[in-house]
């Protein structure tokens, strides 16, 4: 079944054919997003007007809107051009004035004729002491009353278009929706105590008071949850499919492994040991693993890789690990060679700055099978880099790469595993609207040894006082990182802020103490800044936010982050996770200017009374919304016009669910709930998960 079902055809037809709606209004509407009748139905009201009659005005508080029945008493045409045109009404308690700009006095005349009842409805404002209604949004004769909605919905617009053509054009489109088969499972709707779709859409549009009108009513949740489970039927499917391609079980024997424990001088969490054989298990199996590893700043996570990559290593096959920069690429060797090489196994570097010779050396050596682990940043991506056979992709830091990028790993090999890693984390909502393709392994527990970071907020007036401090400590032998502040999302601008504070520091603390790292650094020279702070031979690194991710120097122990109120909160607990890792007590200061803003001072409270990431990325969400967190642009995340991410995690939890179930009882759709759920594919132009149900 891969065309659109008919019921749908009239949802899909053009706008024109709505109502009122031409050439001029189609192209505004396509400002909102609104391309056919179906998206108008998905359009739901975003406030409403409580229209019911009042007998007067008395006692009523101003301003706001109010409708009541009056006699017109008399006209008062407008003084001169530009002066507004007044008309005397009462309720028969209380008089007050209509008012209009540039109105047509015909038009007046035949609308409000004196001596007869109108109803009216509109803003009541008092303006000098007298009552007044500037052009009444409703004018109608007192039989008509039935035409007025008691509470009328209020629909988000744009430039031209009115409520009035919203409304109409609304209610056109919902009148060609046909009723369609249930796709919600039938236990889970009567527990939800949830309406039909049809019912539902029809009751979203005619609220009968502002309760109605709350993401949570029950006919708004049911609209959400049918996005949602749409969206997490698609992941589902493509992670079905993903299963029955048929990949290669690594069955290991747990030799290397085992050399690498003994050698460790820490004994791993439990979170780490959970995680290595959840991935195991996966790597065992003939489906072809697709998971993320999740972890907060210091959970472990490259433990657990080395451990999946050695199951890759012991099952005859090799391993690749990806990282978005080099800077992390030489990282991740320097980390896992000592190690690697414990257990007898052959890891090396592949980057874009390899090339000659050199780089022909190590491309036959991977294509022989010699190299078993290859570390590297997207160079790996490249055409003439051949594996003699890929058992094991890991990508570190995910949210750099896009999915497709994903996806070009998994092909270097016919079969190949892929293990994704991220440090910051998502809160589940999100993460189960960008990863529910994915198993996914959370690392929630902290190594043993590792201090806890103290956090203060210092305003930028007692800069002098913090170089004087940091100096003291310096010479005590400590190291540390300087931050300089975003400026205006310009890199030019960054850059001059990062070298006059590096000049700045430099002159204080003396030549050769300070560094600098910045993002427009020739690789060779960041290398070599990082590599002289590793080594301790420089005391203090000035950088941008390039440190954010991954960096490890255990003796660095204070952070300094100039003007932390321009950064985001899971960037600031990124780069606050740079320090804390020895065992000397770490520091990091919020250096913000006053005043701050109320969502600035939120978010640097936020991070200075927790180090939890998990609970640090609920908040950064509730302030910020989705898009934002994870950068919409190229975050995957779909747009939902109904569904409330930030504040519907707990159905989007259930809509996974369901939708995994479901397509473990009937892969194909081709149950009775199967064919329905389709129906709701095509409405929501799930065009992806079509495809895959299409191709089966």
């Amino acid at each position: 079944m891969s065309t659109r079902p008919e019921a749908l055809f009239p949802l899909f037809s053009a706008l024109e054919t709505l109502p009122g709606v031409g050439d001029k209004t189609s192209k505004a509407f396509a400002n909102m997003n609104v391309h056919n009748p179906k998206d108008l139905v998905l359009t739901l009201p975003v406030a409403g007007i409580d229209r019911r009659i009042r007998s007067g005005i008395a006692g009523f508080a101003a301003p706001g809107v109010v409708t009541v029945k009056v006699r017109v008493e008399r006209h008062i045409p407008a003084r001169a051009k530009g002066r507004p045109y007044r008309v005397d009404v009462s309720d028969g308690d209380s008089a007050f004035q209509l008012v209009f700009f540039h109105a047509r006095t015909d038009w007046l005349q035949k609308q409000l004729p004196v001596g007869e009842e109108r109803l009216i409805s509109g803003k009541l404002e008092i303006f000098d002491g007298l009552a007044q209604m500037v052009h009444p949004d409703h004018i109608l004769q007192p039989k008509q009353s039935g035409d007025l909605p008691e509470f009328e919905p209020v629909y988000p617009l744009t430039h031209g278009i009115t409520q009035k053509i919203m409304a109409r054009a609304v209610a056109a489109a919902v009148g060609l929706c046909p009723v369609l088969p249930e796709w919600i499972d039938t236990d889970l709707k009567a527990k939800e105590g949830w309406p039909n779709w049809m019912e539902a859409l029809v009751k979203a549009h005619a609220p009968d008071g502002s309760v109605d009108i709350l993401p949570t009513s029950r006919e708004r949740t049911r609209l959400a949850y049918d996005e949602l489970f749409a969206h997490q039927l698609t992941l589902a499917l493509a992670r079905g499919q993903n299963r029955r391609r048929k990949g290669r079980p690594s069955k290991s024997n747990g030799k290397l492994q085992t050399r690498v424990l003994n050698a460790l001088p820490y004994v791993p969490t439990g979170a780490q040991m959970r995680a290595v054989s959840e991935i195991q298990d996966d790597m065992a199996s003939p489906h072809r693993m697709n998971r993320l590893l999740q972890g907060d700043v210091g959970s472990g996570k490259t433990f657990v890789a080395l451990m999946a990559l050695l199951t890759a290593v012991e099952a005859g096959g090799q391993g690749a690990m990806m990282a978005p920069t080099e800077i992390l690429a030489r990282q991740h060797l320097q980390g896992l060679r000592p190690l690697v090489e414990e257990a007898g196994v052959v890891i090396e570097i592949l980057t874009g700055r390899d090339s000659g010779s050199e780089r022909k050396a190590k491309l036959a050596a991977l294509a022989a099978g010699d190299i078993a682990i290859l570390v590297g940043t997207h160079a790996l991506f490249q055409k003439d880099v051949v594996f003699r056979d890929l058992k094991l992709a890991v990508v570190d830091e995910q949210h750099r790469f896009g999915v497709s990028q994903r996806l070009e790993l998994g092909r270097k090999s016919v079969a190949a595993d892929v293990l994704v890693m991220t440090a910051t984390p998502i809160p589940r909502s999100l993460s189960l609207a960008q990863y529910g393709d994915m198993d996914v392994s959370v690392l929630d527990e902290k190594p043993p040894g590792r201090t806890p970071v103290t956090t203060a907020l210092v305003s930028s007036g007692r800069l002098n006082e913090v170089i004087d401090r940091l100096k003291a400590s310096l010479e005590q032998g400590r190291q540390a990182y300087w931050v300089c502040p975003l400026v205006e999302e310009s890199e030019t601008l960054d850059l001059a802020a990062a070298e006059d504070r590096f000049k700045h520091l430099r002159a204080i603390f003396g030549e050769g103490r300070v560094g600098l790292v910045h993002g427009q650094m020739p690789s060779a020279q960041k290398d070599a800044a990082m590599a002289a702070f590793v080594a301790g031979e420089t005391k203090c690194l000035v950088a941008t936010t390039v440190i954010e991710v991954g960096v490890d120097v255990p003796n660095a122990s204070i952070m300094v982050i100039e003007r932390a109120e321009t950064f985001g909160l899971a960037q600031l607990h990124q780069l606050r996770g740079r320090v804390g890792r020895g065992a000397t007590a770490s520091t990091c200061l919020l250096m913000y200017q006053a005043p701050l803003t109320e969502g600035g001072r939120r978010r640097l409270e936020t991070l200075r009374d927790s180090d939890d990431g998990f609970r640090i990325a609920e908040e950064d969400l509730a302030m910020r919304g989705a898009g934002d967190v994870l950068g919409t642009a190229q975050s995957g995340l779909p747009r939902f016009r109904i569904a409330d991410l930030e504040r519907q995690s707990g159905l989007m939890a259930m809509a996974q669910k369901d939708a995994r179930r479901l397509i473990v009882m009937d892969p194909t759709l081709t149950s009775d709930r199967g064919k329905a759920a389709r129906t709701l594919l095509w409405l929501l132009e799930q065009d992806r998960a079509i495809e895959m149900i299409s191709v089966g």
